[in-house]
């Protein structure tokens, strides 16, 4: 059993402005996205200016927040916020849902690829080769918040956060840093380097939908459910039911690209 680090939230305080380590994680998974996406492309010989790809970046960043948000409000307290109006712009209060960010960065996509012309699949093969950085610093930034814990355990491992208790925990930010971040990082650079993976183009996004929401639905099952929704139906989380979609959709695709020979 392990005592939090009490780790300060806060990274750079100049008094005048107050920098948090959720915001450097933003930034961090956002450079080195946008760094690794210009190395594809000029290893793979992707035909895509440098412009394109710092608007998709770009996009994708107004994505992410807006559909975090707006997915937050809807999934996970939407009779709070309704009544609640003006709290739903309070971004700095926390709440944010990666499946509503992963539908703000589908929008964001599509719409990067109608105004460059650009085919979407490729787009989106970059983005989910990529999308694992983000995940991970943004899930170390939680554990540092001490936000987002997981179950009561007994195991040795188990951590005591502050806002948690007196009982250990399970540090499941960190387990989703290591298996949503880390690992499908690995996988989606190890697949993407697979030619015959690489050249079914919409394959490695397929591949993304449904490592993800698999690692995610499994590991709903150490992190403590939110309080005002509990678990809901056959007692699964929010999150995992979430993730199902996800799982589907994802599996759906990579049997039709395993099926079909498809010429692009």
């Amino acid at each position: 059993m392990f005592q939090f680090p009490n780790i300060n939230p806060i990274a750079v305080d100049f008094g005048f402005i107050k920098i948090s380590w959720y915001a450097l994680s933003y930034v961090a998974g956002i450079l080195l996205s946008w760094y690794l996406i210009l190395k594809i492309i000029k290893i793979k010989k992707i035909e895509i200016s440098n412009k394109i790809v710092s608007d998709l970046i770009s996009n994708c960043m107004i994505g992410i927040i807006l559909g975090g948000r707006l997915g937050y409000v809807i999934f996970y307290n939407p009779e709070y916020y309704f009544n609640n109006l003006l709290e739903i712009f309070k971004v700095w209060n926390g709440g944010m849902s990666f499946h509503g960010g992963l539908i703000g960065v589908i929008l964001a996509v599509i719409y990067s690829s109608k105004t460059s012309k650009i085919p979407i699949i490729i787009f989106s093969d970059l983005i989910s080769v990529v999308s694992p950085i983000g995940l991970f610093f943004g899930r170390l930034a939680n554990f540092i918040n001490g936000e987002l814990f997981g179950r009561i355990t007994n195991h040795h491992f188990g951590i005591i956060f502050p806002n948690g208790g007196k009982l250990p925990r399970h540090p499941s930010q960190l387990y989703e840093a290591f298996f949503e971040g880390l690992i499908l990082f690995f996988i989606m650079i190890f697949l993407m380097n697979k030619s015959k993976i690489y050249e079914k183009k919409g394959y490695l996004t397929a591949l993304f939908i449904f490592f993800y929401g698999i690692f995610r639905f499994f590991i709903e099952y150490f992190r403590e459910p939110d309080e005002h929704i509990g678990l809901i139906y056959f007692d699964f989380s929010m999150g995992q039911i979430l993730s199902l979609p996800m799982i589907v959709t994802g599996l759906y695709f990579i049997i039709i690209f395993n099926n079909k020979k498809i010429k692009y």
